[in-house]
This record gives structure tokens, sequence and C-alpha cells, in this order.
């Protein structure tokens, strides 16, 4: 189970710092990523982070510099710090998981477990 938290309504520019927590599986055999939504939008790649041992991570060409994914797993819990936010970054936000990627995967249907999903609004 994924549960999001961390949305809300910033203004332009303002930082603001998702969170997803997962239990009952082991945290550290899963691939987490962000991916978000807007209205009337495909679910979109925004970063995604390997299991362990050195956390390589990936990033959408639109937050790049601007976000960073991370991951605590003695807390089982995976972070999208976003930094310089934008009104185009306005979506819901959801954290996904996979056991069985060996790259990170940038496409929702490559990741088994999703989140409920959390609503950032930025506007300007």
């Amino acid at each position: 189970q994924l549960q999001a938290s961390g949305g809300g309504l910033v203004q332009a520019g303002v930082p603001l710092r998702l969170s997803c927590a997962a239990s009952g599986r082991t945290f550290s055999n899963y691939v987490m990523g962000w991916f978000r939504q807007a209205p009337g939008k495909e679910r979109e790649f925004v970063a995604a982070i390997s299991r362990s041992g050195g956390y390589s991570t990936k990033y959408a060409d639109s937050v790049k510099g601007r976000f960073t994914i991370s991951r605590d797993n003695a807390k089982n819990t995976v972070f999208l710090q976003m930094n310089s936010l934008k009104p185009e970054d306005t979506a819901v936000y959801y954290c996904a998981a996979d056991p069985t990627i060996v790259l990170l995967a940038t496409t929702p249907r490559s990741y088994e477990y999703w989140g409920q999903g959390t609503q950032v609004t930025v506007s300007s």
C-alpha cells in the first residue's frame, strides 16, 4: 500500500515536498516513481529512483533541475522535493512502485503498485 501526502495550493516559486509512505512490503526491493496527471491529460512521468546502492535517478525534462526524488528505506518513504514550482506543474501527483523493473522506467504501465494521488495546485 502506498500513501502519498504533502500536496496543496502554493504560489509559483514556493517549494513543496511530497511524501509517499509504503507499507506491507520490503520497500527497499522496489523501484519508486512519481507521476502526475493534469485535467484532460494523460498521466506523465516525473521522476524515478532505484532500489538502493547509489540510488540512480531519472527525471522528466520538464522538471529536471527543479525537482529532486529521494528515498529513506529505513522509513519506507520516498520523497519528491519540488522547487521553483510553475503553474504548469499543477496536477494530481501519484507515487508508484515496482519490484521487477531493471532500468528506471518512465511509463505508467511499468509500475505495478500505485498510491491514491495528492493534488498540487500552483497559482501564478
